[in-house]
Order: structure tokens, then C-alpha cells, then sequence
């Protein structure tokens, strides 16, 4: 029994304390329970906050968007109002324009309404004035056929014959004073239509003077060649030329540079020739030269035939054709002599041609007009005399000799084909780009630096090289001493000096060369 009390008292007691236990358990249970829903409050109202805030700032931006585009949209109205209100200050400033306008032409009316009115008075005072005059008119002649009726038949027809005859002359002088000034611009118009007309039918080129030819080598190595042994070669083909050669540092290139074209054509025949032969020493640049030379004599021959046949005109003297073809190595003024005159010879022809003139005698007065200018470096006087001069000696007609004397006014014309080619070679050297005065002045120059050392004694030859600052003069070895040379050299520079207008310096070089040939048989 007691241990069944003692059993049942364990059972209470552990009964108890598990109630107990239980009861702590659940209240620890409880609180952390709570613990745990305060922190998920917790969290949610953090988590509330922040999407709360960034409602918040969302908001905010699209506030801010909603006011920037609100801004854009009024400064886009405010923009095309300004548009709108600025084309309508343009319309009312093109209003005022036209009304201004309006009020000029209004004045320039009003103005012309004065004048007119005045001119309309004044026309009226005329009126009047004529018609005063008129009354005293009728009654003179009533007065003068009161007197009249009591004259005869005769002294009637005499008087009535004189005033016809005072009328009629009065009438023709009025009548040829019309003719006159009728024909005169008339014949004014046809001047002017056949000088438009010939310079249309007639195409003539343009072509740049130049004073400078190269030659193209085959290699480096030809340079040396040509300059030869301390120069030996260079310096030969210099003095038989009288052209200066340029060896630069041009690639296969050498460059000859003289103001004669006929100098620069045979050194550069000259220089091809001994390049193609492969000999070069003195000996064969004499040789070269001499048969250069020769070849340009033949070629300027064939040139004048070629122009002659060009033009149409029958053969003339073969030295006169010779002098022709020299023309195309004679420059005025940069312009081309020979094609300058081939140039007046066809307009003379046109413009004899509408004038019923004969032609062939036009054209060959026109190629032959500055026929002087083809020889003038060699013979003293204006080109004006020394064509006249051959004229006069290969017997050229009277008109082409009239023609070549007064084409530069020097004489007066005896003939309308003078006249023409007068008028052709205006036409020539006036139109674009035909001339330049500053190669003519430049040539003078040169012309000029070579006949200063032509006229001393002893001086066989003269050349005016590297672009007029150089002149080499060649003298006869047996009239001048090695110092004579020098003193040569010294008057010329000093006659230069004295007489020439020059930019830079003039080297003058003397070159007295003695040669002693025997020929071994």
C-alpha cells in the first residue's frame, strides 16, 4: 500500500513537474513565437519603407519627365509662335516694301505728270509761237501776190524760178550731207562685219616661246660622256653652238638653254646625233655640228615650201623661200613670226576676197609683210627697211613693196591690199594671249649684250648664254694676244656697265683658241 501511495505520489509529482515543464516549455514556445512575428513586422514594415521610397522616387522622376517634356512641349509651341510671328513681321516688312515702292512709283507719276504738263505748256507756247509766225508768213505771200499780180509773164517765171532754184539747192546740200554720213556708216557696218567675218573663218593657234630644250639620255652614264675629259667636250659643244648646256641632277636628262632657236635646234640635233653614235670627242662634235647645220639649212628651206604650199601661192626664188622658212625661228613679242604672218596672209585673203580684190596678191603681201623680221639679227636697220630692201632685190611687185613699208604706218598705203594686210596684222597681234612684251624686251637684251662685243676688233664670235647672265666671245687668235683678251673682257664689262639695264651679274668669258691642222697623206 505505501508503495503504491509511493508510486502514485511519483506518478503526481511527475505529473506535475511535466505539467510544469509543459507549461514552461509552451511559454518559451510562445515568446519565441512572438520573437519571431515582431522580426517578420519588423521586416515588413522595412520592406515597406524602402518600396515605399522608391515609389517615392519613381514618382518623383516621372514628375520630373512629365515636367521636362511638359517644358520641351512649351519652348516647341513657344518656337513656332516666334515662327509664326516672325514670317508675319516678314510679310508686313514686304508690305511695306511694296507700299514704299508704290509711293516711288507714285512720285516718279507725279513727277512725270509735272514734266509733262510742262512740256505740254511749253509745246503750246511753240504752238502759238509757230502759229504767229505762220499769220506773218501768209501775209507777207498775200503781200507779195498783190505785188506779183501786177508783174509780167516773164518777171513772174523769173522770180518763181529763183526761189525753185534757192529750194532745190538748199534740198541737195541736206541730201548729200544724208548720203554722206549714210555711206559712212554704212560702210563703217561693213568694215566691222568683214573683219568679224574674216577673224571667224581664220583659227590660229597660240603657242609659249621658250628659250630652253632637253634632250633624253639613255643612261646616267652618257653625262659623263658628254662632259668629257676635264670638260674637253662640253666645252667644244658649247663653242660651236653658242648654247649653254645644263647637266643637273635631272635623271637622264640634259637641258640646252640659248635664246636663237636656230642655235638651240642644232645643238640639240647635234647632241642626239653623237648619242646615237656613241662617239664623242672634238673631232666628232665638228663633225656633228657642220652636218647639223646643214640639216637645219635644208629643213628651214623645206619649211618655207611646206608654207608656201599651205597657202596656196606659187614658188618663189629658192633664197627668198629660205628666208621664209627662217621665220620660224624669229619671235615678236613671244609670238611666232612665221605663223604670225601665215596668219595675216589668210585673213588679207578673206577680207580682199569680200572686197573684190586679187586675192593671191593679198596673201602674198600678207606672208611677206615682216618678211625683214626673219634676218633683222643678222643685218643693221628696222625690219620695216630690211624688207623692203629684199623686196626691192627679188623683185617683188610694187604693192607688196608698198604693203611691207607702210604695214606700221611709217609710209601711207598706195593701195587697198596695203591697206588689208594693215588691218590683218592689227587683227594678229591684238587678239589674246598672241604676245608677251617681256619675252620680246628679254630677247632685245640678249641681241643687245652680243652686238656690244661684236663691235670690238678681233671678235670672230659671240654667244649669250645661261639666260643673259654669261656672254663667250670667240676671237681670231692672230690679231689678239692673251693679254690683249684680257683687256677685251674688261672694256666689254665696263660697255656693259655702262649701257645695259641687267638684273644680277653678266660673266664675260674671252676664249682665245689657237688650232694647228695637218693632214697626213
Amino acid at each position: 500500500m505505501s508503495s503504491a501511495i509511493v508510486i502514485l505520489s511519483f506518478a503526481l509529482i511527475t505529473l506535475i513537474i511535466g505539467i510544469g515543464a509543459g507549461y514552461f516549455g509552451g511559454q518559451k514556445a510562445i515568446n519565441n513565437k512572438l520573437s519571431q512575428a515582431k522580426q517578420n513586422s519588423d521586416d515588413i514594415i522595412a520592406n515597406a519603407k524602402a518600396s515605399a521610397e522608391a515609389i517615392k522616387k519613381e514618382k518623383i522622376l516621372e514628375a520630373k519627365e512629365s515636367v521636362h517634356e511638359y517644358r520641351d512641349q512649351q519652348e516647341a509651341d513657344l518656337k513656332e509662335r516666334r515662327k509664326d510671328v516672325q514670317k508675319q513681321e516678314d510679310r508686313m516688312l514686304e508690305r511695306q516694301e511694296i507700299l514704299d515702292r508704290k509711293d516711288q512709283s507714285l512720285e516718279k507719276r507725279e513727277e512725270n505728270l509735272e514734266k509733262n504738263e510742262s512740256n505740254l505748256a511749253s509745246e503750246k507756247n511753240k504752238l502759238d509761237e509757230i502759229k504767229k509766225q505762220l499769220t506773218e508768213t501768209l501775209e507777207q505771200q498775200q503781200a507779195e501776190l498783190n505785188r506779183i499780180s501786177n508783174l509780167t509773164h516773164d518777171e513772174a517765171r523769173e522770180i518763181i524760178l529763183d526761189e525753185l532754184n534757192q529750194e532745190l539747192v538748199a534740198e541737195r546740200a541736206k541730201m548729200i550731207n544724208e548720203s554722206d554720213e549714210i555711206a559712212h556708216q554704212r560702210a563703217a557696218k561693213e568694215a566691222k562685219s568683214l573683219i568679224v567675218s574674216a577673224i571667224q573663218r581664220s583659227a590660229a593657234d597660240t603657242v609659249s616661246e621658250t628659250t630652253v630644250s632637253t634632250v633624253t639620255l639613255p643612261n646616267e652614264d652618257m653625262k659623263g660622256r658628254i662632259i668629257g675629259r676635264e670638260g674637253r667636250n662640253i666645252r667644244t659643244i658649247e663653242a660651236l653652238t653658242g648654247v649653254d648646256l645644263i647637266i643637273d641632277d635631272t635623271p637622264e636628262i640634259v637641258s640646252l638653254s640659248a635664246f636663237d632657236p636656230v642655235r638651240r635646234e642644232i645643238a640639240k640635233s647635234t647632241l642626239e646625233k653623237l648619242i646615237e653614235d656613241g662617239r664623242i670627242h672634238p673631232a666628232r662634235i665638228e663633225e656633228m655640228v657642220d652636218k647639223s647645220r646643214k640639216e637645219m639649212d635644208d629643213y628651214i628651206r623645206e619649211v618655207g615650201e611646206q608654207t608656201l604650199y599651205g597657202l596656196g601661192l606659187p614658188s618663189m626664188n629658192p633664197d627668198l623661200i629660205k628666208i621664209i622658212g627662217r621665220m620660224k625661228y624669229r619671235t615678236s613679242y613671244g609670238q611666232n613670226v612665221l605663223n604670225h604672218s601665215i596668219e595675216v596672209a589668210k585673213l588679207s585673203a578673206i577680207m580682199a576676197a569680200e572686197l573684190g580684190e586679187d586675192v593671191m596678191l593679198a596673201k602674198r603681201a600678207g606672208l611677206l609683210h615682216d618678211i625683214g623680221k626673219a634676218i633683222d639679227r643678222e643685218v643693221q636697220g628696222s625690219h620695216v627697211d630690211i624688207g623692203v630692201d629684199i623686196a626691192k632685190k627679188y623683185k617683188l611687185p610694187d604693192v607688196i613693196i608698198n604693203t611691207i613699208a607702210s604695214h606700221h604706218g611709217d609710209v601711207e598705203p598706195t593701195s587697198l591690199i596695203a591697206t588689208i594686210v594693215a588691218a590683218a596684222d592689227a587683227i594678229s597681234a591684238a587678239r589674246p594671249g598672241a604676245r608677251s612684251e617681256s619675252m620680246e624686251n628679254y630677247i632685245h637684251r640678249l641681241e643687245k649684250l652680243e652686238e656690244i662685243a661684236l663691235k670690238h676688233d678681233g671678235v670672230d664670235t659671240t654667244y649669250a648664254i645661261q639666260a643673259g647672265h654669261e656672254i663667250r666671245i670667240m676671237v681670231k687668235p692672230e690679231q689678239v694676244s692673251d693679254e690683249q683678251a684680257t683687256i677685251l673682257s674688261r672694256d666689254i664689262k665696263n660697255e656693259i656697265e655702262k649701257d645695259l639695264d641687267y638684273p644680277g651679274h653678266i660673266k664675260v668669258t674671252v676664249i682665245r683658241e689657237v688650232r694647228k691642222v695637218e693632214l697626213a697623206k
